[in-house]
């Protein structure tokens, strides 16, 4: 296999050019996304190579401590993501967006590094940092679609929710097909995404391996496992995120304690 080719920051520089495309498109319909647009290629461009940079020192150094605090670094931001993109109160839900991430990541990850690649050193940033990346970041959008549906449901199904505790239930078990019904959204469109790949996508991982010389059996046998990886992460952290949000934004009363933002 050859190895990876290079693209020069010119070359790159005048790719970013096809985004005038897009700018069109929203100025033709009225999108009105073009400031948006520029802000987040800008703070994408300037993240990534900060991060690019940052990491190759990581990489460099791997030292198991800092591994770990950039992994929490990670965790933080990610479940401030969540609350931010669902538009709920960080107050009541950062605790469960982020205990979420972490039962649902590291687990996986640690069997990954333990038990399937087994790198040298096993905390081998090199490893660890990009699949906690993948995992966590695949994570993000599942955990807020479970917390949109969830509060969703509470607001507009709350003839149904109130009716069971009138009868008696308690809120927790109120709550259980909201539950069920964000579960089930979260999960829909991995679900989806396995079903079709190979024959409709050909996923990043894989794509990024074999643009970067590596066998494509090879490059195969990393995407089931990182696939595998990402559904059993998605799975834990949302139902860790919406058990925990159903005991911190409901009382004993099955009064709910949180409502989303208005837009």
């Amino acid at each position: 296999m050859t190895s990876v080719v290079d693209i020069s920051w010119a070359t790159l520089a005048l790719f970013f050019c096809t985004l005038f495309i897009p700018v069109m498109i929203s100025r033709y319909y009225q999108l009105r996304i073009e400031k948006e647009l520029l802000i987040s290629v800008a703070r994408m461009a300037i993240q990534l190579v900060l991060v690019g940079l940052y990491l190759d020192y990581l990489f460099k150094i791997s030292n198991p401590v800092i591994n770990i605090i950039w992994l929490l670094v990670m965790v933080l931001i990610g479940a401030s993501s969540i609350t931010n993109k669902a538009r709920l109160p960080k107050s009541k839900l950062l605790g469960p967006a982020t205990l979420g991430l972490i039962l649902g990541g590291f687990p996986v990850i640690a069997i990954i590094c333990l038990a399937v690649i087994r790198p040298t050193p096993l905390y081998n940033a090199q490893y660890l940092i990009p699949l906690a990346g993948m995992l966590l970041g695949n994570s993000l959008s599942g955990n807020i679609v479970a917390l949109q549906n969830l509060f969703a449901s509470f607001e507009h199904r709350k003839a149904e929710y109130e009716g069971a505790i009138s009868l008696g239930a308690s809120p927790r078990y109120a709550s259980v097909p909201f539950v069920r019904e964000a579960i089930q959204k979260s999960l829909a469109p991995s679900l989806a995404s396995m079903s079709t790949m190979g024959l409709v996508t050909l996923p990043g991982m894989m794509t990024g391996q074999i643009l970067g010389g590596a066998s494509p059996i090879i490059a195969i046998k990393y995407q089931l496992m990182i696939m595998v990886a990402i559904f059993v992460t998605l799975s834990i952290s949302t139902t860790t995120t919406l058990s925990l949000a159903i005991k911190t934004c409901i009382n004993n009363n099955g009064r709910i304690l949180a409502r989303p933002h208005k837009k």
